[in-house]
């Protein structure tokens, strides 16, 4: 089993101002062994994480979070842009076009886009969901995502969604699958995957985000 976190951000996301390096470091001194930097609306950061990784221990999947007109879905697997803002189903068509899967992150969380918070998951293709995102303040959604996965058995990923370096590998998947990309996609198809971790501290987020908001603006 190998440890992925499948949804991190880095500074070419407008909310994130962390470094590859930095999420490179954290992921090994946490064992992290296969990662993706899921950034919204661009496949920049997984261009650098790509070239930065290759021949080393860690594994870089493609990865793009992209702004459907009804939420946000990962197009796991695309090393191309997507555009924003078309329908849900046809941004799903474009990233298996792209040979990517469709996994819908937070996926009732309402106040940051989540998918399934505005239509239902029987009217789209989707082949995953996050049933563990480490940045909920509350774990109601979670617990939903959670029970959506065991009555339709639909694979379920952990991902630290993490904005700040630091809070890389909060939450995380153990997968069953060989070290390469396309094995890593056919495992999640194939239910081979397994959701874990624990929430990012609030008390952590609340003073990167008070550094990051306010006291950024008297540097």
């Amino acid at each position: 089993m190998l440890k992925m976190d499948s949804h991190i951000h880095s500074e070419y996301s407008p909310d994130s101002q962390s470094k590859i390096d930095d999420i490179l470091d954290v992921a090994r001194s946490r064992n992290i062994d296969i990662i993706a930097i899921s950034d919204h609306n661009t496949v920049d950061g997984t261009s650098e994480v790509m070239a930065k990784t290759r021949n080393t221990d860690i594994l870089a999947i493609p990865s793009i979070e992209i702004s459907s007109s009804l939420g946000h879905i990962l197009g796991f697997g695309c090393e191309e842009n997507i555009p924003r803002d078309l329908s849900p189903q046809e941004t799903i068509d474009r990233i298996h076009d792209l040979g990517g899967l469709a996994i819908v992150p937070h996926p009732y969380c309402f106040y940051r886009h989540g998918l399934l918070h505005k239509t239902d998951y029987k009217d789209l293709k989707i082949d995953a969901i996050e049933i563990r995102n480490a940045r909920f303040i509350v774990g109601y959604c979670n617990n939903k995502a959670k029970k959506l996965s065991e009555k339709e058995n639909l694979p379920a990923l952990g991902a630290s969604d993490a904005h700040y370096w630091k809070f890389v590998g909060d939450c995380y998947s153990m997968i069953d699958c060989e070290k390469d990309i396309d094995s890593v996609l056919k495992a999640i198809k194939k239910n081979k995957i397994e959701a874990h971790g624990k929430g990012t501290s609030n008390i952590l987020l609340s003073k990167y985000l008070f550094e990051k908001n306010v006291l950024k603006k008297f540097d």
